[in-house]
């Protein structure tokens, strides 16, 4: 067994148990040889009272208390019939706390099912959850609006597409990640290299200092340690998860400071699959992971365009990982991974939807004179993924009424605005192709024209391996290897900056162009591996076929979270080999659409508003059905006065551009 597989990070098995006055969380690692404890008050009919019990309890010992909590709560001592304390629930893990009216909600999860596994660390899916009200019927204090509360947080299906894992932070990209466990893998040996040299006495201090150092640094060292490994090996990755794409954040916020961080479990909402493929005999795991934003987050019409913060609609982040599946382990296994990014455009629009139609009229909400909101969301991407930001602008350019093409008209004069204030080596690349256009005419391959502007892309941004390059690339050279971008380090090549792409709903046109861009990677990083002789691949074969498949199922996914239907056209749309029989399941998927997006939208958006605490329950504010608009739940900053007006010129954060050859966030 690899080593990373043997050290577990975090509580994976939990039990809840319940007396009349207290519930006992009993948390313990897979082999379930250390426990920790959790004691929850059900006596507060409103606050949340926990207390973190700090003992590591090995089986015995969490037995024998068990048995004591069991015997001290019976109705009268040495009486058998009558036990105690009750065995609750079985869960896997804790979505979070949430209170509405009354008190508070514990949400546990109960069923999970394994999706991928990534360096020996697992990836789950959440399939089932239980919602357990903590306070006892004896004090509860009653009111007429929360069992609606729970039906409007419940119609967030948290079976549905939500993700979640012990050991690996999903929050963050492969390639952050692994350059943090090589830094602290590097870290402990020079420390290791120190401590030989100094007396046995300060050899200890070194040790304990080195430790609370990495902890301080986020490199996380797993408390439930196996005992004999080395102290120094990281291998669970858990630091400070990035925000915008945890969706239990909020949920977890008023225990975070109280308990355990093995206690702290994040969860991501999107896609995860993965696949498993032969090439030439050799084991490849091809892994697809979209991380969906958590700001500014809902559905396809009553979410557009960006809010006064920079964060936009319908943003995603997908992460293709490709390894070696001969060798799992992180340390010495081979790995890379490509980055892209989906999201609507980052202007003030929406759409009119007061009278349904299948397109409702688009509209510019607000002045922008000075580019400030694509400003803001321009500089969010500097800071995480450093440059080129290249932008695929796909709306429609030609019109007989103007409708998406006032997008492009307000975008491309923002992209110019906030250029001429860049250092030219980091402008923000605009390409705008009229992808629906071009798929109607005869003489254009819409998927060649995609390719070429792959190819372009790849070069500029690069991608992450964690392998300096194999002799094989110098015995067999390419020349498209050569001029690759990125920035090439003593461990391997990192990708630095981003393709941004969107249409305007950013479901059909965008998944399309997303895949032939992740087509091109792939080659790339098959290359990179020493997998296939040239960075090339042909349509036909069973390695792009996989690879579609997997596109299609996360463009599905992704189009049912926010459009609420699958994808309308797909990549064999778009190829033109579509069987007959498809453009009567297109019709079907886009009256699915418009059904949705008609009478079931503005029921998941208060679902996903509550969920995320965006809306937070309050006798002493109107509830969250009497609003009429949710715009200023998501428009915070518009109700405050600026402390200080943000630079109209110097319009990005301090440091960005030291990023530019930085580790993804």
């Amino acid at each position: 067994m690899p080593l990373s597989a043997a050290i577990i990070s975090g509580v994976q098995k939990l039990v809840l148990y319940e007396t009349r006055a207290r519930y006992f969380l009993v948390g313990s690692n897979h082999a379930q040889t250390k426990h920790r404890v959790l004691k929850i008050d059900r006596t507060e009919p409103k606050d949340l009272v926990i207390i973190d019990d700090k003992h590591v309890y090995n089986q015995q010992e969490v037995r024998e208390l068990l048995g004591r909590l069991d015997l001290g709560n019976r109705t009268k001592i040495g009486q058998k019939g009558s036990s105690g304390l009750s065995r609750a629930v079985s869960a896997y893990g804790i979505v979070g706390f949430v209170r509405f009216l009354e008190g508070y909600y514990i949400i546990l999860i109960t069923k999970r099912r394994k999706m991928a596994d990534i360096g020996g660390h697992s990836i789950y899916k959440i399939e089932d959850t239980n919602m357990i009200y903590i306070p006892n019927d004896s004090v509860r204090v009653t009111h007429p609006d929360e069992a609606r509360y729970v039906r409007i947080f419940q119609n967030v299906d948290l079976s549905s597409n939500f993700y979640f894992s012990y050991c690996y932070d999903l929050s963050h990209s492969l390639q952050y990640n692994l350059t943090l466990l090589t830094t602290a893998r590097d870290l402990g040996r020079a420390e290791a290299e120190e401590a030989e040299a100094e007396e046995e006495e300060k050899k200890r201090r070194k040790v304990e200092e080195a430790e609370v150092q990495a902890q301080s640094r986020q490199d996380s060292f797993d408390i439930f340690e196996d005992e004999g490994l080395p102290t120094q090996v990281v291998n669970g990755i858990r630091n400070e998860p990035y925000a915008k794409y945890v969706w239990n954040g909020k949920l977890l916020e008023k225990v975070k400071d109280v308990v355990h961080p093995d206690w702290l479990m994040y969860i991501i909402h999107g896609f995860c699959g993965q696949s498993k493929l032969l090439i030439y005999g050799r084991p490849v795991h091809v892994t697809l992971i979209a991380r969906r934003s958590s700001k500014f987050a809902g559905t396809r019409f009553l979410k557009r365009g960006a809010n006064c913060e920079g964060d936009v609609a319908n943003e995603v982040e997908t992460e293709q990982i490709i390894h070696d599946a001969s060798v799992m382990c992180f340390t010495a296994g081979s790995y890379s991974s490509y980055v892209q990014v989906r999201g609507s455009v980052p202007l003030y629009w929406s759409q009119d939807i007061s009278t349904m139609m299948p397109k409702p009229p688009i509209r510019l909400d607000q002045a922008d004179p000075y580019a400030h909101v694509a400003a803001l969301h321009f500089d969010q991407m500097l800071q995480r993924f450093g440059s080129p930001i290249i932008i695929l602008n796909l709306v429609k350019k030609r019109e007989k009424r103007k409708h998406e093409k006032i997008l492009s008209e307000e975008l491309f004069p923002a992209v110019i605005n906030l250029n001429q204030f860049l250092p030219p080596a980091h402008c923000i690349d605009y390409i705008a192709w009229d992808m629906a256009r071009y798929t109607k005419s005869k003489l254009c391959n819409v998927l060649d024209r995609l390719s070429l502007i792959a190819e372009n892309v790849v070069k500029r941004t690069g991608f992450f391996v964690n392998r300096s390059d194999f002799y094989c690339h110098t015995l067999r050279p390419d020349e498209r290897w050569g001029d690759l971008g990125g920035c090439v380090t003593s461990h391997g090549r990192m990708q630095t900056g981003v393709l941004r792409t969107n249409c305007v709903d950013c479901l059909d046109r965008t998944n399309t162009a997303q895949f032939m861009v992740g087509k091109c990677a792939l080659a790339y990083q098959l290359y990179a591996l020493g997998m296939i002789d040239k960075p090339k691949l042909q349509f036909d074969t069973d390695c792009v076929r996989l690879f579609e498949e997997l596109y299609e199922d996360h463009g599905d996914t992704l189009s049912l979270q926010y459009g609420g239907s699958q994808l309308v056209h797909r990549v064999k749309t778009y190829r033109k080999i579509a069987p007959w029989t498809q453009h009567s399941k297109d019709i079907m998927q886009t009256l699915s659409r418009y059904y949705s997006n008609a009478f079931s939208d503005a029921d998941r958006q208060d679902a996903i508003n509550l969920f995320l605490q965006v809306f937070q329950p309050s006798e002493a504010k109107p509830h969250l059905w009497e609003l009429p608009t949710d715009f200023y739940l998501h428009q915070r900053n518009s109700m405050e006065l600026p402390q200080q007006r943000r630079s109209y010129t110097y319009w990005w954060s301090e440091g960005d551009f030291v990023l530019s050859a930085s580790p993804l966030r």
